[in-house]
């Protein structure tokens, strides 16, 4: 049977002023002027301040109300034109996140454009005399190359693809020997199938075969499992050589370059340089925080549109036309002025959220002694700012802090804490800096491993599991001792 009823629900519902500032907060710096140029090429009525003239903002500038405050008899018969501008500020819950969003979006750092290797082998390309259907297969095989410039696509699977979507009939080996002649440009080491064949055939390009050289060609050939996984007394048993012989002959091998794709790249890549978001100065023992001018944009409500808007509101004759021109230009102000005042929320909560950080970590930022860095989470910060923990969260992601002893990732200052024989809180940071030490400085013919790594720290006084101890090293990206294992 069906019956209706009345049921009362408490939601939360994110405004749109809300959206707007979760979305700027945890862009960086450098995506910043990006954004803001979005914005004022959807609205027409936001605007950058380049002038110095007057600019209508949040709070809703005197010098706007009295110029739209001098005719006291034009006609209100729509709205109210001087309570639309004489509104108070935004209140600020519509300006507080504390909650997450299906909305967010997760901004990354851009980076600067550049002539990919493909390109630059299809150049070669067109210089070696290749038929038509040479040329199509390689230019399709060099469009098949990943990132590192491997062809990892298999070769019967390709026979398919040009047959079904290119209407070539073509074989394996016809393709395997368009892809020796794409092996032979440069860089070297291109279009291979696997590290082995790559790192073979740069040893094949060099002109001058030294003995060496030829060893180590025959180590990737025939022993490449063990040389990967460094078992060194199989190898010299196996081929019957000296460990000296061995020496030069991996010397050799360290020199090419597993990735050649990369190389081109590095060859011709622009220098990318980290724009910081705050700066943090060391005046006579007294920090001083500063946001990065580019986080500050001068921006107003555009004039014109304020004066359409006035002039529209003054007219006598309304018409339905007129009234949705109204509509649309007073939606496009509040957007602006939505926008105007996220933007100078997300500055203020950067600011304070930076400053919670600055202050508990005081000592590092005094001395720059990674040691003297105290265990800290998200909820430190916010509870010590005001702040919800989500928020803190997106003011530290992606944003970068100057110093004078280097530019660093906030999210580096988060850790959790352990507990040393004192019974002082220290930070895993420090415990990850001293795993990283003591590998640095470990003889690397007999390099430590996880259990001696774990005694070392206990020497120090920090209590530790094993299993945390590789952990850490896997997290700072260092292998396992018999990886490290090199040669006299």
């Amino acid at each position: 049977m069906l019956s209706q009823r009345l049921q009362q629900k408490l939601l939360q519902k994110l405004s749109p002023q809300q959206i707007i500032l979760m979305k700027l907060l945890q862009i960086p710096t450098v995506a910043l002027d990006q954004r803001i140029k979005q914005e004022i090429e959807e609205n027409p009525a936001l605007e950058d301040l380049g002038d110095g003239s007057n600019d209508i903002d949040s709070s809703g500038n005197d010098d706007f109300e009295s110029e739209f405050n001098e005719d006291n008899t034009r006609d209100t018969s729509d709205f109210d034109f001087n309570d639309y501008l004489d509104e108070d500020d935004i209140d600020s819950y519509k300006l507080k996140a504390n909650n997450e969003s299906a909305d967010d979006e997760h901004k990354e750092i851009p980076y600067a454009s550049e002539t990919s290797f493909q390109e630059l082998l299809s150049e070669q390309l067109s210089m070696l005399g290749l038929d038509d259907k040479q040329f199509m297969i390689a230019t399709n095989l060099i469009g098949n190359l990943d990132d590192s410039g491997y062809l990892m696509r298999d070769i019967s699977a390709m026979v398919d693809d040009f047959a079904f979507s290119q209407n070539i009939e073509t074989t394996e080996k016809e393709i395997i020997e368009v892809l020796e002649i794409i092996q032979e440009l440069d860089p070297p080491g291109i279009g291979a199938r696997s590290l082995q064949e790559c790192l073979l055939i740069q040893l094949k390009r060099i002109e001058e075969q030294t003995p060496a050289i030829a060893l180590a060609y025959r180590i990737l050939e025939t022993q490449f499992d063990r040389f990967t996984k460094k078992h060194y007394d199989k190898i010299l048993e196996k081929l019957n050589i000296t460990e000296k012989q061995l020496k030069h002959a991996i010397d050799e091998i360290l020199k090419l370059n597993p990735k050649p794709g990369n190389s081109v790249g590095s060859a011709s890549k622009l220098n990318h340089y980290i724009i910081p978001d705050f700066i943090i100065h060391n005046n006579n023992g007294q920090l001083e925080l500063t946001l990065n001018s580019r986080n500050a944009p001068d921006l107003r409500v555009s004039q014109t549109y304020a004066d359409m808007l006035q002039g529209y509101t003054e007219t006598k004759h309304k018409t339905e036309q007129l009234k949705d021109a109204v509509m649309f230009i007073k939606q496009k102000i509040d957007s602006a002025r939505w926008f105007i005042d996220a933007i100078k929320q997300r500055q203020n909560t950067m600011y304070v959220s930076m400053e919670g950080i600055m202050n508990y970590q005081q000592e590092f930022f005094l001395t720059g002694d990674l040691s003297k860095l105290r265990p800290m989470i998200l909820k430190d910060i916010a509870d010590r700012v005001g702040l919800d923990i989500s928020t803190v969260s997106r003011v530290a992601n992606s944003k970068y802090v100057e110093t004078q002893f280097g530019t660093f990732l906030l999210k580096e200052f988060f850790s959790k804490s352990i507990e040393n024989d004192s019974g002082e809180d220290v930070s895993t940071r420090e415990i990850k800096n001293l795993v990283k030490e003591f590998i640095d400085n470990e003889d690397k013919t007999k390099p430590l491993n996880d259990d001696e790594l774990t005694e070392l720290l206990i020497q120090k006084g920090y209590k530790i599991a094993r299993r945390t101890v590789a952990k850490y090293r896997e997290g700072l990206d260092i292998r396992v001792a018999r990886l490290r294992k090199e040669i006299k």
